[in-house]
């Protein structure tokens, strides 16, 4: 449960950073067991910084760092070092511990350190898309879709959650429909190799609303085109989708969606997520009308014999953007203990 307290004994801040194609979020956090106090975040745009090293030198300009940093990133660790999927940096955690002083740096994929995060929310965090079955427990599953579509999973050993990195955004696109078909023609046309990230993410569905538009021989609207460049595209789509203002976005944000439930229900099979599915990221609550439609679950279940055993696992949307934050916070606070 995410709530502030008197500092005790056990109390230890760490450095904890979210770092996505968009922006980059880092913050001061107090941990305590799984309870976690934010005391001090800022935002800052990811691409108005050549490199990592000097939007972290703002941050800590003029303040006493924590001995220990953690950082959720959206890209494959690799040892002690990851190149950003959306961005040009690579984040060196030797690097930064020597230009920095930090005892510890600790790097997670970004599905992997909201994993980590989901013990620090409460039942107010969580909106049930669906219930599933009374005590369902077992391996559980994270999906994001923002600009990349991220996910993870979390093995269960009887006793807890391990949360572990995947780059299953990354796989390969499969089409469930003849307009789907013809939507992966078209970007085959722009990339070697469709994923779903391609998809289901805030470049997807830009993508496919150019498609749609192509298919229809409709023009974007002069309003809709001027707030598409002077501002965040697929975010221009979605408010008019939602508002109903145009029918081409309308169609594109409802495809959408049942590619995000499509892809949620390849996840949760692979990872066999008995204990449940989360969405995380940032369109999740945006469209949370459409979420709740029945579109999502319909595509989510829509895996012939496999129905019922997807009926049983619990679907949630995390409605606190900060889990992507508190998971490198916990994490962090689990190795300077010595756990594993």
């Amino acid at each position: 449960m995410v709530q502030s307290w008197k500092r005790i004994d056990i109390l230890k801040q760490f450095l904890s950073g979210d770092i996505g194609g968009t922006k980059t979020r880092l913050a001061v956090i107090e941990v305590s067991g799984t309870r976690v106090h934010v005391v001090r975040e800022a935002s800052y745009p990811s691409r108005d910084y050549a490199a990592f090293e000097s939007l972290l030198g703002d941050f800590l300009s003029g303040v006493e760092a924590p001995a220990d940093i953690a950082l959720g990133i959206a890209g494959p660790v690799q040892g002690r070092v990851v190149q950003t999927t959306n961005l040009p940096w690579c984040i060196d955690a030797d690097a930064l511990q020597r230009q920095f002083g930090f005892a510890r740096c600790t790097l997670l994929n970004d599905l992997e350190a909201t994993a980590y995060g989901l013990p620090a929310l409460g039942a107010e965090d969580l909106l049930i898309l669906q219930a599933g079955a009374p005590g369902a427990c077992g391996n559980a599953a994270v999906i994001a879709a923002g600009t990349g579509l991220g996910e993870a999973g979390l093995l269960w050993n009887g006793q807890r959650h391990q949360p572990f990195a995947t780059e299953g955004g990354h796989t390969s696109f499969s089409p469930g429909d003849e307009l789907e078909i013809a939507f992966l023609h078209h970007l085959q046309q722009q990339y070697r190799h469709v994923s779903w990230e391609r998809v289901v993410s805030g470049m997807g569905l830009v993508s496919l609303h150019e498609f749609l538009c192509i298919r229809h021989n409709v023009a974007v609207p002069q309003w809709l085109a001027e707030e598409m460049r002077s501002g965040d595209a697929a975010a221009a789509i979605s408010a008019a989708a939602l508002s109903g203002r145009d029918e081409i976005c309308v169609e594109t944000l409802n495809r959408f969606v049942r590619l995000y439930g499509a892809e949620a229900g390849n996840l949760a099979l692979k990872v066999m997520s008995r204990g449940g599915l989360y969405l995380g990221g940032g369109i999740a609550p945006k469209i949370l009308p459409l979420l709740q439609a029945g579109a999502f679950l319909e595509a989510f279940l829509n895996k012939g014999r496999m129905r019922p055993l997807l009926e049983a696992m619990p679907v949630r949307v995390i409605m606190n953007d900060r889990a992507a934050l508190f998971g490198p916070a916990l994490r962090a606070a689990q190795l300077a203990e010595g756990a594993t």
